[in-house]
């Protein structure tokens, strides 16, 4: 079991019909977004040619961003709010896809650009696979 499974598995209250295994999955991979995001911006900037990574920079750390927030969002359950959840998570879907298109675009050069858009994209589908699941 992961953490994330552990906390969920913790909480002392019924979750609703929310499922358990999507909801820990979406967690995990936000976390693992944010952190490829941040690295993949912080590597770009020691790249020679980081004036062309410009955009790419400010799209990582915007996802990061973004992703951090969804997952202390899908952390709390106490007072849970279902639109407030499908909001956050189509918006974490579309900065991922922003950042995993963005980062496509230099995966050829840059294996970091690389991981982080495959991190991205694992990221968008388990935020829609969450918002499918809420119903």
């Amino acid at each position: 079991m992961t953490t994330v499974k552990d906390m969920l598995a913790a909480y002392p209250a019924d979750l609703g019909g929310i499922d358990r295994d999507r909801l820990a999955r979406c967690v995990e991979e936000c976390l693992a977004c944010a952190q490829a995001c941040t690295a993949c911006a912080d590597a770009c900037l020691s790249e020679g040619m980081v004036g062309e990574l410009t955009k790419c920079i400010r799209t990582d750390m915007d996802c990061a961003d973004i992703c951090e927030t969804t997952a202390a969002v899908l952390s709390r359950h106490t007072g849970y709010d279902a639109h407030v959840t499908r909001a956050i998570l189509t918006a974490c879907a579309t900065a991922c896809k922003a950042c995993a298109d963005e980062c496509a675009t230099h995966a050829d050069m840059h294996e970091h650009c690389r991981l982080c858009a495959q991190a991205c994209r694992s990221c968008e589908q388990a935020c829609n696979d969450l918002v499918q699941a809420l119903g």
